[in-house]
């Protein structure tokens, strides 16, 4: 249960940040105001919330891992919302960052 929780942890921090950012890019890059900027900064604070949930306490550990999911997250994002296609190497690449996720978070500590 421990690891399904730190999943679905993992997914809700990627949908805050991605989002937010994604957010703060609209309303600077493609000029939809401050309503969204704002709603962006709020949801990049909910992320930094959310990744304090995490079972285990060790911060560098928790953002490390992050990062393979920030990677995969972003990809998939920018293809559900703005139409981005992802070549082989991207999908490569992502699938390397969350084997990393996977070792990082849920290898075997003695």
């Amino acid at each position: 249960m421990t690891i399904v929780r730190s999943l679905v942890l993992f997914v809700l921090a990627a949908l805050a940040e991605i989002g937010g950012a994604w957010l703060v890019w609209q309303g600077v890059r493609e000029q939809r105001g401050m309503l969204w900027i704002g709603a962006g900064v709020i949801a990049l604070g909910l992320y930094g919330f959310v990744a304090t949930l995490q079972p285990d306490a060790n911060f560098g550990r928790i953002l490390a891992a992050y990062g393979g999911v920030f990677v995969a997250g972003s990809l998939a994002w920018g293809m559900v919302v703005d139409g981005f296609r992802p070549d082989r190497w991207d999908v490569i690449g992502a699938l390397l960052c969350l084997a990393g996720v996977l070792v990082i978070m849920y290898a075997p500590r003695g």
